[in-house]
């Protein structure tokens, strides 16, 4: 079974605030990690609202191929995801459910980066992290996520 790790948390308590580094977060279902823009309502896609817009989560490896493959170095915290894994394969994640720690997640569907990512970073960002962006996913019980913590498939 393929398991990955928890590097990085970040969060930020609105639309275009830097993402802030935390060690563990609360993962609330319906809601999002406690103290996040989406949280909050404030986000930019708060208006979306639904289960994609909970928790987002990004590979490291996906960052580091970044800066191999497009000459571009991203901070993780720029990358704008809450989750920051490494060693599992997110896009395999859609429509799966998967703990991460404690917690128990749904993939919804890919992070695909959007033109508001790109303002914010660079537009090699854009390019870079079609197709691999990371994945959005709904949180279906509560409970902390803390840095460490693995990811791993639900037993069916």
């Amino acid at each position: 079974m393929q398991r990955g790790i928890v590097l990085g948390i970040q969060i930020a308590s609105a639309e275009g605030m830097p993402m802030e580094t935390r060690e563990q977060a609360h993962a609330v279902p319906g809601k999002g990690l406690e103290g996040d823009r989406y949280y909050l309502g404030t986000g930019h896609f708060s208006s979306m609202h639904g289960p994609s817009y909970e928790i987002t989560l990004i590979e490291i490896e996906v960052i580091e191929a970044l800066k191999r493959d497009y000459d571009y170095e991203m901070a993780p915290k720029e990358s704008r995801r809450n989750i920051v894994t490494a060693g599992i394969a997110l896009n395999h994640l859609v429509q799966q459910d998967f703990f991460v720690g404690e917690v128990l997640l749904r993939g919804r569907r890919l992070c695909e980066p959007c033109f508001h990512l790109a303002n914010l970073t660079h537009h090699n960002a854009l390019s870079g992290l079609i197709h691999r962006g990371g994945l959005r996913a709904q949180i279906l019980t509560e409970g902390i996520i803390h840095v460490g913590d693995h990811l791993y498939l639900r037993e069916s």
